[in-house]
């Protein structure tokens, strides 16, 4: 520098790939691994209050068979039925679609609602994985949540869920519930469908928040053959 020191200059750091014989520096699956969705990460996510219900869509790895068929349902059901509820998480409302599920649960707290959420998605992952005869991950992302703080919001939640089908055009039978929802156990329909099921005999846990049990009602109660119009 012509002999002269330049003051408060600060030295380039230049950072070196560590070699370990061939075996180091960057390669494909090194580092942290990605979040996996079956364990229903909760980083990031806000704060839950226990007094707000959370609709929640899982959607599966593309390639995988559907989940509307009768064996894989029954996979489903069955895990739904055994982790329904556990350490303040309750899953009270589901619909299974081809290739995702919209579930309507609560938590005590986000801890209670990711903590439950995971348990769910791994019993389903190892139910769906015996059944198909493979391994791997079966659910594709992280899970999509929408807390719901109205009772009107509510409302839209629950025929988004049960009446999911309809949407898709996968049922149309009018005037009966999906039987691949919780239609069946659910208890504010304005027609009493024929083949419902009092909440007593659910495979599910019943609702805690005045949201969820009293609060929605407040609007009009779900038609059978109702189109869900809001996500």
């Amino acid at each position: 520098m012509n002999g002269k020191t330049k003051r408060n200059a600060r030295p380039r750091i230049h950072q070196a790939e560590l070699s370990f014989g061939g075996r180091g520096g960057r390669r494909e699956g090194a580092g942290r691994p990605k979040a996996n969705p079956e364990a229903a990460s909760h980083a990031k996510r806000p704060p839950l209050s226990r007094h707000h219900p959370v609709h929640v869509t899982l959607r599966i790895e593309r390639g995988l068979p559907r989940l509307r068929r009768g064996a894989a349902f029954r996979a489903l059901r069955a895990s739904f039925a055994s982790g329904c509820e556990r350490s303040g998480f309750r899953l009270v409302h589901y619909s299974v679609q081809s290739n995702h599920l919209h579930l309507l649960v609560e938590g005590d707290d986000r801890r209670a609602l990711s903590r439950g959420l995971q348990g769910l998605a791994v019993r389903m992952a190892r139910a769906l994985n015996r059944l198909w005869r493979r391994t791997g991950s079966v659910f594709a992302e992280r899970y999509h949540e929408h807390v719901l703080r109205t009772p009107l919001e509510v409302r839209r939640a629950l025929v988004y869920v049960i009446q999911n089908a309809r949407k898709h055009g996968a049922w149309r039978k009018p005037g009966a519930v999906d039987p691949l929802s919780s239609g069946e156990w659910f208890d504010g329909w304005r027609e009493r469908a024929s083949a419902f099921v009092s909440q007593a005999t659910s495979l599910l846990a019943l609702a805690r928040t005045w949201l969820l049990r009293i609060g929605w009602r407040w609007h009009e109660l779900i038609g059978l053959s109702e189109v869900p119009r809001h996500a």
